[in-house]
């Protein structure tokens, strides 16, 4: 009949109930809801990540940037109320008197000299005895490890008089005393030649290698140095890298066994030149900071060209574990 309403079957059947709708908008609401809510969580987590690490940083730069104001200021200008962040009068005296009338570049030599040579030492000797520690298998090999990583915990100020009175022992000695004394580069640099830290950083690298590339060389009739040499050094040029910046850096701002060692000026470090600065009853403070400025230079350059290299050592680190 024409006024009779046909109705679908297959329509009636598909729409959803309302009561399923509301549920299903609700559902959404709250994932929507919980998604604003992480959202918002995520984003204050960093910015409180963000305020910790400049309070950080600020920290850490504070001093140094601070120098650059004394720098380029005289003695008498610094004494000033308010103090100045900005010298409203610059000057390169500081720099000329540095220069001119002190060592500072026969100091910065030695400093080279010494933290140069240090690191390269350090690299060859606990490389090689992290390899050992590591891969080679001799008596009481845990028990050496063990008084190596003891000797951490004993400050440097407790082992500063035996080690001179080793080393003046030694200068007494025909022919090698020549060479290995007080105020000698050699007897400044080869007590600080090996570092626990190293031993154990290194030691722990070896350590991540796999099983089977010493398994392969050996089957191809390889030795062990020739091992260490050809597989292990190559695989662990980012350990390398980072323990001889680390090496570098504290054997640059090292004071107590340069300040023994080494009483004449022509074999005196930066720290121990610097700090010679300092008057009885007058000091100048602007020749100070600029001399603490220029020190702190070439380590700051050093960190930057290699930083790239902590965060693959860091990865290759998180990768093998």
């Amino acid at each position: 009949m024409a006024g009779d309403v046909t109705t679908d079957p297959v329509t009636l059947e598909e729409a959803p109930p309302p009561e399923e709708t509301s549920e299903a908008a609700a559902m959404a609401a709250r994932l929507a809801e919980a998604g604003r809510v992480k959202r918002l969580n995520d984003r204050t987590r960093m910015i409180i990540a963000y305020v910790v690490l400049t309070l950080f940083v600020v920290i850490a730069i504070g001093p140094a940037f601070y120098l650059i104001s004394p720098a380029f200021r005289d003695s008498v200008s610094l004494f000033t109320y308010p103090p100045e962040w900005i010298p409203s009068e610059p000057t390169l005296e500081n720099y000329r008197f540095l220069f001119s009338s002190t060592s500072y570049v026969r100091w910065a030599i030695n400093t080279l000299v010494f933290a140069g040579a240090t690191t390269l030492l350090t690299l060859v000797t606990n490389t090689m005895a992290g390899y050992a520690f590591a891969r080679l298998r001799f008596p009481g090999r845990n028990l050496l490890f063990f008084v190596i990583l003891a000797t951490l915990m004993v400050p440097v100020a407790a082992v500063l008089a035996p080690t001179y009175l080793t080393v003046t022992t030694i200068g007494d000695w025909p022919i090698i005393g020549n060479w290995i004394d007080t105020d000698t580069y050699l007897g400044l640099i080869l007590p600080s030649a090996v570092s626990p830290l190293g031993v154990f950083m290194m030691r722990q690298f070896i350590q991540t290698l796999p099983d089977g590339l010493y398994e392969a060389a050996r089957l191809d009739g390889a030795g062990e140095w020739r091992i260490f040499t050809k597989i292990v050094l190559p695989l662990i040029k980012p350990a390398l890298v980072v323990l001889g910046i680390f090496v570098f850096m504290l054997t640059w701002a090292s004071y107590l066994w340069p300040l023994v060692a080494a009483t004449d000026n022509e074999f005196r470090v930066l720290t121990v030149g610097i700090a010679s600065l300092k008057g009885q009853f007058v000091t100048d403070w602007g020749i100070l900071a600029a001399a603490s400025l220029l020190t702190i230079v070439p380590v700051t350059i050093v960190f930057l060209f290699f930083q790239k290299w902590f965060v693959q050592a860091s990865m290759a680190g998180a990768l093998k574990q």
